[in-house]
């Protein structure tokens, strides 16, 4: 079965230098095996944190659920002095707040963007009427009622209550694109369209 070698020149060389080669080779090995776990994990990582951005910026949305102004047929012979909108948290949303959400306003007066804000000073309220906190909701049955003012003669530079930069004309005919971004980068947009004549002072947009 096995061929007996007499000739010392076709024995298999075994030495230190066949083991120092097999040895690099191994280290060699475990050396790219690390690199490659390594890299995987950091993916992995990343991969996981870009999924939960993404899963947020998607689902983390406000809802609308009603939209209204007051219209002061006095004011600037007749315009939408303030906005409301009644929003809840949309379904499969993580605990939204409301004060770090951002509005931005797109109509015939050009763009604004302002945060939201519990207090009336900036031109906004915040009225959370169902719900254990204040400003945040935390399920999808809370709801909030927020108020914004368009125009009410001022500026937030000389103490008004405008929302924004500067005041805001709605009038009669005229059309508004408002857009709610939280935190998440979660956007829910509608659109305000005043009807051609108004007859009352509250009206549903």
């Amino acid at each position: 079965m096995f061929e007996n070698i007499f000739d010392e020149e076709e024995r298999g060389q075994v030495g230190i230098g066949t083991l120092i080669v097999f040895i690099a080779m191994v280290l060699v090995a475990a050396i790219a095996a690390g690199v490659l776990i390594n890299t995987a994990g950091f993916l992995q990582t990343q991969a996981e944190a870009t999924g939960e951005e993404s899963t947020s910026q998607v689902s983390d949305r406000l809802q609308v659920v009603s939209q209204s102004g007051t219209f002061d047929s006095d004011y600037n012979d007749g315009q939408i002095v303030e906005l409301s909108f009644v929003l809840a948290q949309s379904p499969g949303a993580s605990n939204i707040d409301l004060s770090t959400t951002s509005v931005e306003l797109i109509g015939g007066d050009g763009q604004e963007t302002f945060t939201l804000s519990e207090g009336s000073g900036d031109g906004t309220v915040i009225d959370m009427f169902k719900g254990d906190n204040n400003v945040v909701f935390t399920d999808t049955s809370d709801r909030a009622q927020v108020s914004i003012t368009l125009d009410d003669g001022g500026s937030p530079t000389t103490g008004g209550g405008n929302a924004g930069d500067g005041a805001y004309s709605l009038e009669e005919g005229d059309s508004l694109s408002v857009t709610f971004t939280t935190a998440s980068g979660a956007s829910t947009t509608t659109e305000i369209r005043v009807p051609s004549t108004v007859v009352d002072s509250s009206v549903r947009l």
